[in-house]
């Protein structure tokens, strides 16, 4: 017996994120859209034919994890570096390792390269024919856009699949699991945590399972137990644990806070709408419906007065899909004064609205024949066809009958004296539109 092997006590110093890993596919938990029972990666690592790939997303949605399942599903050696101490020396070491035992055992070598948007030319260049020859498959996990931050020689040649952050959902699960897993989480304790410390810290946590292991487990170990030895998780302790109050409310005024942003947007106040934001975001709110309630209001309350708001609002979307909080409330809070701001018009959803309308009602709506795919129909639909204006023949313009004769006269979208759409009528009037 070795006296100095401490390993039940070094098992027990390991961190609850890193001992709750999963091990394997089943344990794994969110980004469906990656492991799915039909999915390519899952069908890849059962059939141990994963080839070179890159794990991209958020800090804590599961790409080191991911990374490891494929460690422990593999009879392939796995090596594992990280690109922020990882040197050329270290690559040259492992590759020169793999190729001898794909050439005496037949066994295939795994890298692990954690960070590896940090490396730079020289070492990826040392890496690329080694992955480019199959002596090693390369495994990268990275919070950065791969496609701007790496070699494109390394990422042309991997396969990238983009991790989300995890719903509230998927770490409230987590969360469950570790206090009930009696080999690597709570469950040998006498322990109760209760529902809403357990919802704040999922909710709290935007999306990163290692903070909100972090702050359960901190919750855990610095809450004294009562007289019988129960050690009781209050929302206070949950509070305590990840440095974040709620800021609650009940479901009338959650709908009703929702209620005063998106009039706050429409009224263009944008001290009302940056405020609504942040308390409900706060109070537990998921930002991405803020961005969708921003993006809805771009095109109805603004609309043509001002193309751009759309793009702005669908660019914070994007942006804070990225960044992730707290930054990503950067374009958020941009985009809602950019809304708030901009000239206003409703003319596209009255257009929407009365288009809608006569699509369920007008029952004689035959295409006229020369704007109709005539390459399949009769004769008579061909030399009808040939009736058909091209518009750049005339300019980029020529007024010919589009709608069926039904609604020929309908008109949907008038443009207002707002922002652009002044342009929209001065451009309407040079081309000596009717309608």
């Amino acid at each position: 017996m070795d006296l100095f092997d401490f390993s039940t006590e070094k098992k027990q110093n390991v961190p609850l994120a890193e001992r709750m890993r999963a091990r394997s596919l089943s344990e794994f938990l969110g980004q469906e859209h990656v492991v799915s029972e039909s999915g390519l990666l899952r069908r890849a690592i059962k059939l141990d034919r994963l080839g070179s790939c890159i794990f991209w997303g958020p800090p804590g949605c599961g790409k080191t994890t991911l990374a490891n399942v494929i460690a422990h599903s593999t009879d392939g050696n796995f090596v594992k570096l990280n690109a922020v101490n990882a040197g050329v020396a270290d690559v040259k070491r492992v590759v020169d390792e793999a190729r001898t035992n794909l050439k005496l055992y037949g066994k295939k070598t795994y890298l692990l390269l954690d960070e590896c948007h940090r490396f730079n030319k020289t070492q990826s260049d040392s890496l690329l024919p080694a992955i480019e020859n199959g002596d090693i498959i390369f495994v990268g996990s990275t919070t950065e856009n791969p496609f701007a931050a790496m070699t494109p020689a390394i990422v042309s040649r991997c396969r990238v699949f983009e991790l989300k952050r995890l719903s509230q959902d998927n770490i409230k699960k987590a969360l469950l699991r570790a206090i009930a897993d009696k080999e690597r989480g709570f469950g040998n304790y006498d322990l109760v945590v209760n529902e809403d410390a357990i919802d704040h810290i999922a909710s709290t946590s935007a999306g990163d399972l290692r903070i909100a292991y972090n702050a359960l487990e901190l919750a855990v170990l610095t809450t004294d137990p009562d007289s019988t030895g129960k050690i009781t998780v209050t929302l206070k302790d949950a509070e305590e644990s990840i440095q974040q109050k709620v800021l609650s409310f009940d479901e009338q005024m959650y709908y009703d806070m929702l209620s005063a942003f998106c009039k706050s947007l429409r009224g263009s106040d944008a001290n009302a709408a940056l405020y609504y934001m942040q308390r409900l975001i706060k109070g537990g709110c998921d930002p991405l419906l803020i961005c969708r309630r921003i993006i809805a209001h771009s095109a109805e309350d603004v609309g043509m007065a001002d193309p751009n708001a759309l793009v702005v609002a669908t660019s914070a979307l994007l942006a804070y899909e990225k960044m992730g909080l707290p930054e990503g409330l950067l374009p958020i809070s941009q985009a809602i004064i950019y809304v708030c701001e901009a000239e206003k018009s409703n003319s596209v959803v009255i257009a929407m609205d009365m288009a809608g309308e006569d699509a369920v009602k007008t029952k004689d709506d035959n295409v006229p024949p020369w704007v109709k795919n005539a390459v399949y129909g009769s004769e008579e639909d061909k030399r009808q066809a040939s009736n058909y204006k091209y518009p750049h023949l005339f300019g980029g313009y020529v007024e010919q009958q589009y709608l069926p004769d039904s609604l020929k006269d309908r008109v949907y979208y008038t443009p207002l004296d707002n922002g652009y759409e002044k342009t929209v009528k001065e451009i309407r009037k040079r081309k000596g539109k009717k309608k």
